[in-house]
């Protein structure tokens, strides 16, 4: 789902493995480190792409990270969380 990243002037790809409003799990080619700021270009399903302008790195585990998310536009934080309730929402139809 993670189009790609930016931290300073470098640019990394990678991949959205958990997301929620205020904190993802991803992992991707241009190595972070705890504490970094980084901007997150996202690719939803159905959607444009949406901006994280500005997460912080919490954890790191080889090329995987936890991040929380700084600044989002308003817009953009819209699309995420109609993103998630969508998910929660297949999710219940599927639990017998």
């Amino acid at each position: 789902m993670l189009r790609h990243y930016h931290a300073g002037l470098f640019q990394g790809r990678g991949t959205v493995w958990n997301l929620s409003r205020f904190g993802w799990r991803l992992s991707g080619n241009l190595p972070l480190r705890v504490g970094q700021t980084c901007s997150l270009s996202v690719g939803l399903p159905n959607h444009q792409s949406v901006l994280v302008a500005s997460v912080i790195v919490k954890w790191v585990r080889g090329d995987e990270y936890g991040v929380e998310t700084l600044i989002t536009d308003e817009t953009d934080e819209d699309h995420i969380a109609h993103y998630i309730m969508e998910r929660v929402r297949e999710s219940a139809r599927s639990i017998p």
